[in-house]
């Protein structure tokens, strides 16, 4: 949402649900994506990479059993695309989600616990 700063893009889906906010959670995710210091910026003021972990948070933030990626790293240059890369993988390590996550990036693929390929709509591998 353009004109929420980050934390209120982050904490949104909480405040949909009228969920609590656990403050420790909102501490660990902030932490982990290197956002301290850019929590009260509009997403026009952040980098692409910012505004992809900023996503990341707001997907974690009321701790879904599963976490669906749609090339979560597809418009990032490659320092971005790598911290974003190292992130989701610690975070799913950390919190003990899981994530699916479909990709072309077969470096990120090969780094992930399980892989399937999809070639003409079937399941190749």
């Amino acid at each position: 949402m353009p004109e929420l700063t980050a934390r209120e893009n982050i904490v949104l889906p909480a405040l949909l649900l009228k969920k609590a906010i656990p403050q420790a959670h909102l501490e660990q995710l902030v932490e982990a994506l290197e956002l301290g210091d850019r929590l009260s910026h509009l997403p026009s003021q952040l980098s692409g990479g910012q505004q992809q972990r900023c996503a990341i948070a707001r997907a974690l933030i009321n701790c879904p059993d599963v976490i669906l990626c749609d090339e979560p790293t597809g418009n990032l240059d490659s320092q971005s695309g790598e911290a974003v890369k190292r992130v989701l993988f610690d975070l799913q390590k950390a919190l003990g989600q899981t994530m699916m996550i479909v990709t072309h990036d077969a470096e990120f693929a090969r780094s992930a616990d399980r892989v399937l390929t999809i070639r003409d709509g079937r399941v190749e591998e």
